[in-house]
């Protein structure tokens, strides 16, 4: 029987900065994974240049870039790992980066560099790696009223371990190997899970209601973006992406972590503009078509969409009604629309809900069964696209690493 002091099972963000992490603490580390190419989601991430953090997240109040039911839970890994301590890491690999818009920090050169830089810091802690290995079953069996022992079947033989780490991500992007296995173990040791959804996805919208606009496909803006009432509004200032099916871009893989199914979303297509009072201009002074104005406010192709769809809208700025400009100048800066669904895990960047916090612990990431621990993107802990999910997996698993007990003299 193979013996460590622990194995991790998922060899992505979360999965290898743990493993080089405890590896370097003397522990004997041992991942597993099923997919015969690890880390695949750090390869295509961020233009396939890793969003690998961002540098805007605070320390002080980390909860408010994050979603969950318990949404102060992240609040003590994410204090004790901070955006500054992965640069720092990734500065001491010699890594060029770059920041390209709030604080997100890109690779200069690859997203393949920080997968390297994760091998290397696995390889000096002695981490073992073992890929194309699925796990059959988990067993356990309490040694003391302080050990309990596990033993994972895999296709590659048995091994044994006082402390399993589960780190085998969400639902989303299922090509390139994800599955809802950790869900399972959760829920085979008695561990309560939180819905799952597609977070971070492009919306869809009816193909009948949604003809006038399809042929706007390729069109990128920025816009100001919204759902929810209240206290529970959401908004979001980032760029939006018309596509054959919906809508996608920044704004829209942000409002969707947010966005309840039946609910409307709401648009401001020009934001930087007072479109009221430039259309009341354009009447008093403009022999040009409407459209030719309008197409001097926001992108032509957008004005055209929207002024073929109203004869009213089809004449020189003087002839079109009050009542019509107006409306106009309300429908482009509050644009209510109701999606009809998502792309799903298919296009989803990660997977919202997960493990309940109720049943792990803040500063360890250890569940109510002893010696089973759950970090990254399986925890119902889900945060904002620009690197946010990154920096969750690196203090997850920095937490989760530095609690592991050394129990097995190799």
């Amino acid at each position: 029987m193979n013996t460590w002091d622990v194995v991790i099972v998922g060899a992505g963000a979360a999965g290898l900065f743990c493993a080089g992490e405890a590896g370097q603490r003397g522990l004997k580390v041992l991942v597993i994974d099923h997919s015969d190419k690890i880390a695949e989601k750090i390869r295509i991430s961020g233009g396939g240049r890793c969003n690998f953090t961002n540098r805007l997240l605070d320390a002080s109040a980390p909860q408010k870039h994050f979603i969950s039911q318990n949404p102060h839970f992240c609040r003590s890994a994410l204090s004790r790992y901070t955006p500054q301590d992965f640069i720092d890491l990734v500065q001491k690999h010699g890594i060029a980066f770059h920041e390209k818009h709030k604080g997100q920090l890109f690779c200069d050169h690859s997203a393949e560099d920080i997968i390297q830089m994760l091998l290397a810091e696995c390889a000096t802690g002695g981490v073992e790696i073992r890929t194309g290995c699925s796990v059959k079953s988990v067993s356990h069996q309490k040694q003391d009223a302080q050990a309990t022992h596990y033993v994972l079947e895999t296709d590659k033989g048995p091994v044994q371990t006082t402390s399993l780490v589960v780190a085998t991500g969400g639902l989303s992007i299922p090509k390139i190997g994800a599955t809802g296995w950790g869900y399972e173990v959760a829920a085979q040791f008695g561990l309560r899970l939180v819905e799952r959804q597609p977070g971070l996805v492009p919306l869809t919208f009816d193909g009948t209601a949604w003809a006038p606009y399809a042929q706007l496909a390729g069109l990128a803006l920025p816009v100001g973006i919204e759902t929810g009432e209240k206290k529970n509004r959401t908004h979001f200032d980032e760029d939006l992406l018309f596509t054959h099916r919906g809508l996608s871009g920044p704004g829209v893989l942000q409002i969707s972590s947010y966005w309840k199914e039946g609910t409307p979303i709401r648009l401001n297509l020009a934001p930087e503009i007072n479109l009221p009072a430039r259309l009341q201009e354009a009447k008093l002074r403009s022999k040009k078509l409407l459209g030719n104005e309008l197409a001097m406010l926001v992108p032509n192709r957008l004005a055209e969409a929207w002024v073929s769809q109203d004869p009213a809208l089809q004449r020189t700025s003087a002839e079109v009604p009050d009542k019509a400009l107006s409306q106009l100048a309300q429908t482009l800066s509050s644009w209510s629309l109701t999606p009809t669904g998502s792309e799903g895990y298919k296009k989803a960047e990660v997977t919202l809900g997960g493990i309940d916090t109720r049943d792990l612990s803040s500063q360890t990431l250890e569940s109510k069964q002893p010696g089973l621990y759950f970090i990254g993107e399986v925890v119902d802990v889900t945060g904002w696209l620009g690197g946010y999910n990154f920096q969750w997996a690196w203090a997850s698993a920095h937490a989760c690493a530095q609690a592991l007990p050394a129990t097995v003299k190799s």
